[in-house]
């Protein structure tokens, strides 16, 4: 009998070190962002606090689920930023910040590290989640970026319902666009110029993302990317969060990298594709690498943000150079993180 339970507790203690030693050996991770900005303490109630932390702790164990129980990268990011499209606290899907004219125009990415597959849409207003877009357009397209009009087109080809682009209308991000009409028309008073207005708008006005990236226990790379744009943005304006290479970006070779901050600077310097070049080319950590853009390249020359990114390793880093980025992370060796403020 005691030598029965001696080999029933040598194997079981067997089994538990072989899953150990598998589990550091296929490494899987997920990361997610809900945005970076002028995110401070001070303005949130212990409630208003609690509720974001709960949403972004249950998109990233949406991801985390997909992950553990061997799905693909690609799959968890999905499932990631669609709990993050569906809740009002982000500017991407139902929380998506209104236009000039009074409107939500969407847009978003995806990209299969495999592969560098990509695909995005621009400028869409009645599909209620654009990441399952941009992967319809990556899967079962032969292009990279729909926009607008043609790209609704291609959601009815797929069997995705359009809806009333009302679903998106929230009072907190209609407030936003009466004070942000404010300011334009007041800064416009003075240089009679919409360039020149749309400048003087705090950056909080600028910014505002979902985004995530991952690693498979197959070790496929994926990132996608999903917002609500600009807060009283004209003229088809269309920021990085869908321009591959600027807001999103995704290679096995290197990282996985999802932007959220002043789109016209992450576009201008190619932030995504740029911080994995470092890692790719210059054998840096994504520590370094992130560190090098966001607070070596952009902060000097204006561009707030910040990005999350996943290596080849299942590392994880989170850098911005704004008071505050919505972020969450876990891993297989790493417990669920979520923060708000910097110092965190």
């Amino acid at each position: 009998m005691k030598k029965s339970l001696l080999m029933a507790l040598i194997a079981t203690s067997f089994i538990s070190v072989s899953n150990n030693a598998l589990s550091a050996e296929v490494p899987f991770a997920i990361a997610i962002h809900g945005g970076a900005g002028t995110i401070e303490k001070s303005k949130f109630t212990p409630k208003e606090e609690q509720a974001y932390r709960a949403k972004l702790t249950q998109a990233v164990e949406a991801g985390y689920k997909v992950l553990e129980q061997g799905g693909e990268s690609l799959d968890a990011i999905t499932a990631a930023i669609q709990v993050m499209e569906q809740s009002t606290y982000f500017n991407a899907g139902r929380g998506a910040v209104y236009t000039y004219d009074g409107s939500h125009e969407l847009d978003a990415s995806i990209m299969d590290g495999r592969s560098r597959q990509a695909g995005a849409v621009a400028g869409v207003k009645h599909v209620e989640s654009p990441i399952n877009l941009a992967r319809l357009v990556m899967d079962n397209s032969v292009h990279v970026m729909l926009s607008g009009q043609g790209a609704e087109e291609f959601a009815k080809e797929q069997g995705i319902p359009l809806i009333e682009n009302n679903l998106f209308d929230t009072e907190h991000r209609y407030k936003a666009l009466l004070k942000a009409k404010q300011k334009l028309d007041k800064a416009k008073a003075t240089s009679k110029d919409y360039q020149a207005a749309h400048k003087a708008l705090p950056n909080n006005y600028k910014m505002g993302t979902v985004g995530a990236v991952a690693l498979d226990k197959n070790g496929n790379l994926a990132a996608g990317t999903s917002t609500g744009g600009m807060t009283a943005k004209r003229y088809g304006r269309i920021g990085d969060a869908p321009v591959i290479g600027a807001g999103t970006f995704a290679e096995n070779e290197s990282c996985a990298v999802s932007a959220t901050g002043h789109g016209e600077y992450f576009i201008r310097y190619n932030v995504a594709s740029d911080i994995c070049a470092r890692v790719k080319y210059q054998g840096k950590t994504i520590t370094q690498a992130g560190d090098e853009v966001i607070n070596g390249v952009l902060a000097p020359i204006g561009g707030t943000g910040g990005v999350i990114i996943v290596d080849t390793k299942g590392n994880i880093s989170l850098p911005f150079n704004t008071s505050g980025m919505y972020r969450a992370s876990k891993s297989n060796t790493q417990a669920t993180y979520v923060g708000i403020f910097k110092g965190e």
